[in-house]
């Protein structure tokens, strides 16, 4: 049955707001790091690298504001600090030290961790009827699969 937020128990409302919480965690240090690599990148992919890599932050900025907003709209407090974030994140941070290809496997990784994540968040929801918090992970899973497609394209 879809429940609306409001219709949602406490405790299914707690648990999806931290499995939210986790997505915008990991989203934004994937956000930071996509933007990291645009910065840093070099050698004979500079130029698709670049703009693949400013495609990713911006599609993962606007993630963040999506999943913060519907942690928000279930009436919850959406963690906002930096310290918070990278503390919760299973995507870590890099230097930007590193090889194309290293970017690249990184900035992989990091699509596969944010897909993970999202489909575990997108179950939870559907496991509480939460239909609008589980259609929001679908899709954002989709487009982490996406660019984890495009960055397995790069690596040959």
């Amino acid at each position: 049955m879809t429940q609306t937020a409001e219709a949602l128990s406490t405790d299914a409302r707690s648990v999806i707001v931290e499995a939210l919480n986790q997505s915008v965690a990991e989203t934004a240090v994937a956000t930071m790091l996509a933007q990291n690599f645009h910065w840093n990148v070099k050698g004979m992919a500079f130029g698709p690298l670049h703009e693949l890599f400013q495609t990713i932050y911006e599609d993962h900025f606007t993630a963040q504001d999506d999943l913060a907003e519907r942690i928000r709209a279930l009436d919850a407090h959406a963690e906002g600090t930096l310290a918070g974030m990278v503390g919760r994140s299973k995507v870590k941070e890099h230097d930007g030290h590193a090889t194309d290809r290293e970017m690249i496997s990184a900035m992989l990784a990091a699509q596969e961790t944010l897909a993970a994540t999202l489909a575990g968040t997108g179950a939870l929801a559907a496991e509480h009827g939460d239909t609008l918090t589980e259609d929001l992970c679908i899709a954002r899973g989709q487009e982490h699969e996406k660019f984890a497609w495009f960055l397995r394209a790069h690596l040959g």
